[in-house]
């Protein structure tokens, strides 16, 4: 099967084309922002200009924009398409790309805005053990150490606790091979991981 896979949900944006399990053709870059000025070009710079049958898209925790960006697309296009649409985690796929590199259980730990962290712990197998925590540094480092951090954060997360291997990982999505099957998520919808920045005003009273 022909897989699309489009991640946008942190400040890199990536895509990748495989056949079944093997990388065809892939782009990564780091924008910080302009993830939806980038991400249709990229896609379409790919062999076929990515048509697939099966699009995989990160739904999150991460940026609200690029989450909203990478889902947008992914559905638009599988309508073009018929394809099918599957998520992912972006905390998954980190977790994953850091047991190709150490064994073991990893946690990750990402950048989550107003100064907190996103964080999950996967097992040697990467399977999850807890959800994704929105938490400050200090309640983060307050947490049992283990080897191995992954993410963004994973160097500041390793020195506030004095312990742990850290692996500065972005989500890619030329390693979605990586992820074991149980990760994907059938009818995906976004994990923003913590409420929005902005909300709507209250209703007037009457």
């Amino acid at each position: 099967m022909r897989t699309l896979v489009i991640d946008c949900a942190t400040e890199a944006c990536s895509v990748a084309l495989f056949e079944d399990a093997q990388l065809i053709a892939g782009d990564y870059r780091i924008l910080g922002r302009g993830h939806a000025e980038h991400l249709v070009p990229m896609i379409s710079a790919l062999a076929d200009k990515g048509r697939a049958r099966r699009i995989a898209v990160d739904i999150g925790p991460g940026s609200f924009t690029g989450i909203r960006v990478g889902l947008a697309a992914a559905k638009a296009l599988a309508l073009a398409w018929r394809a099918e649409v599957v998520g992912y985690g972006a905390l998954a796929l980190v977790a994953a790309m850091a047991r190709a590199e150490a064994a073991g259980e990893v946690e990750v730990a990402m950048t989550a805005g107003h100064g907190e962290w996103f964080v999950q712990r996967f097992a040697a197998d990467g399977t999850a053990l807890e959800e994704a925590l929105s938490l400050s540094p200090e309640q983060a480092a307050a947490r049992a150490a283990v080897a191995t951090v992954a993410g963004s954060q994973a160097a500041a997360l390793a020195a506030l606790r004095g312990a742990g291997a850290a692996l500065a990982l972005l989500p890619d999505a030329r390693r979605f091979d990586l992820l074991p099957a149980a990760a994907l998520i059938r009818e995906p919808h976004p994990a923003y991981g913590r409420a929005p920045d902005a909300r709507l005003p209250a209703a007037a009273a009457v």
